[in-house]
């Protein structure tokens, strides 16, 4: 048997109340609600991939802040895998028993911090930096998914809004530093023949 920890002490009840909530909710909204905590991280990466288009007209500078949103993203996936293999919080619906819009995990799939939200939050915080517009986008973006999670009975509240901090963290402490040396990697990209990556044609 997999020793693991109990997270419903700390907001069971909340997660119970919304698992009922979208048990007694119309179908197109749990569905909506199931596609997008399923399918959503996708538009994510259309939106970096926006934002690093759109850079490259600003200057090479810009162009690898953009850059940075996928490594930052990967950053902030491995801290969270490594919490959660530290703390190893059972499943809400492997503990609570309840039945859930998503199928429940087995045992070992960890559940703090969620893995989405601070997948999502990375990538917003990011953003950001890249366009205040798409930024302001994917921060939006990122609270539904987080909310999502819980909806379809994946993750506690208290897991999604440790993925939260988890990927906002990462995001400024990257991007940030990134930033203050964008122009030195900006020439080592250039001298390594990726300059296409940083200026528009």
């Amino acid at each position: 048997m997999i020793l693991a920890f109990d997270g419903s002490s700390i907001d069971g009840s909340a997660y119970s109340d919304v698992v009922r909530l979208a048990q007694h909710s119309p179908g197109w909204l749990d569905d909506t609600l199931s596609a997008w905590s399923t399918y959503g991280l996708a538009v994510f990466a259309v939106l970096a991939a926006v934002g690093w288009w759109r850079a490259r007209r600003s200057g090479a500078g810009a162009a690898v802040t953009a850059l940075t949103v996928p490594l930052v993203v990967v950053v902030a996936y491995g801290l969270d895998a490594v919490l959660k293999l530290a703390v190893r919080e059972e499943r809400p619906c492997q503990s609570l028993h309840v039945q859930t819009l998503e199928s429940c995990p087995s045992p070992g799939d960890w559940s703090f911090p969620s893995n989405h939200a601070a997948i999502a939050a990375a990538a917003a915080v990011a953003l950001v930096f890249v366009s205040r517009r798409l930024g302001a986008v994917a921060i939006v973006a990122a609270l539904a998914m987080g909310a999502s999670r819980v909806w379809v009975g994946a993750h506690y509240p208290h897991d999604v809004l440790a993925g939260l901090v988890v990927g906002t963290l990462v995001a400024l402490m990257a991007t940030l530093a990134a930033r203050r040396q964008s122009e030195t990697l900006a020439r080592r990209l250039a001298a390594r023949r990726l300059g296409a990556l940083l200026l528009s044609s």
